[in-house]
């Protein structure tokens, strides 16, 4: 019986690659006859696998979908993508009404039949991630990080153990935010927070040493991430005086838009930046109020030519 069930779950693997495999194919990889293999596709379909089987040249076996939800066959790897995505649907980040509940059940039934080594890294990263707040639309580019990177930093965050990068870093939190992420660590080379862009890390391994957490620069580390983006994070950054009170405009923006800086009763700065003008320029015509821009030089010639065309579609 235990020789039968491997062999199905050997079959079952080759079956979820989605492409067709004969049925020599298939018995030569699983050594056995084609009688055998016949039986075994017979035995998945009644366990509620819908394996298709067509004839001719480009002919074959296929699992297809089904009406039920079979068991899943996950590789490592696999198994804890999968259980990320969920546990990050779990925390509400899919802008998804009524699927947390739905998240939670499925994240405690992976947690369940998941080996313990792999239970391990999916908890690591899950408490060492916080989520930025939902933004609208953004033509930012997309900024993809490894899962084996994200894996060390979250098991060096799990372990208080020193991070080895381009500096040495005491790390503490991972931020999601805008499909980006971002590293919390005091950096032991300049002896200062730092809110780290994981797509720039070239190489990352564990360090030798255990560290003692220090207190953190802000109770609210997903807070204090977009603070050092709005001021240091981009490609473009700029200082823009808005002709309005600070408390205004904080209820007006998106927080993470940017950092508003009173200047008087009728006067603040908005501190903000992005990885290009147009989306600079959306960010300062969605506040509805008066204001002034000094600088880039970049920066205000590309709202001249919109200024001017704007102008030039009216009646």
């Amino acid at each position: 019986m235990a020789e039968t069930a491997g062999r199905l779950l050997r079959l079952l693997s080759l079956l979820q690659d989605q492409r067709a495999r004969t049925g020599r194919e298939l018995a030569e990889r699983l050594d056995v006859t084609d009688r055998t293999l016949r039986n075994d596709i017979q035995r998945l379909r009644e366990l509620g696998y819908p394996i298709h089987a067509a004839r001719g040249a480009v002919g074959g076996y296929r699992l297809g979908s089904g009406a039920t939800m079979p068991p899943l066959l996950l590789d490592d790897d696999e198994a804890v993508a999968v259980a990320v995505a969920v546990g990050l649907a779990e925390d509400g980040s899919t802008g998804i009404a009524d699927v947390a509940d739905s998240a939670a059940r499925a994240l405690a039934k992976l947690d369940q039949i998941m080996p313990k080594r792999l239970r391990r890294k999916v908890t690591a990263l899950r408490k060492a991630t916080a989520i930025g707040p939902a933004v609208t639309g953004s033509r930012e580019p997309d900024a993809p990080v490894g899962a084996a990177l994200l894996d060390t930093i979250a098991g060096a965050i799990r372990d208080t153990t020193t991070l080895r990068t381009q500096t040495e870093l005491e790390p503490y939190r991972l931020i999601n935010w805008q499909r980006r992420w971002y590293l919390v660590a005091y950096d032991l080379d300049t002896h200062r927070w730092r809110a780290i862009p994981v797509a720039r890390i070239d190489a990352a391994a564990l360090g030798t040493r255990r560290f003692a957490p220090r207190r953190p620069p802000d109770d609210d580390l997903v807070g204090f991430v977009l603070r050092e983006i709005a001021s240091t994070g981009w490609k473009v950054h700029v200082r823009i005086t808005v002709l309005a009170p600070a408390d205004v405009v904080i209820a007006r923006i998106n927080p993470t838009v940017g950092v508003v800086e009173s200047v008087d009763a009728a006067t603040c700065v908005l501190i903000t930046g992005a990885d290009t003008l147009e989306t600079i320029a959306i960010y300062v015509g969605m506040l509805g109020m008066d204001f002034r821009v000094d600088g880039p030089p970049e920066l205000v010639g590309h709202l001249r030519v919109l200024g001017e065309r704007y102008l030039a579609a009216l009646p």
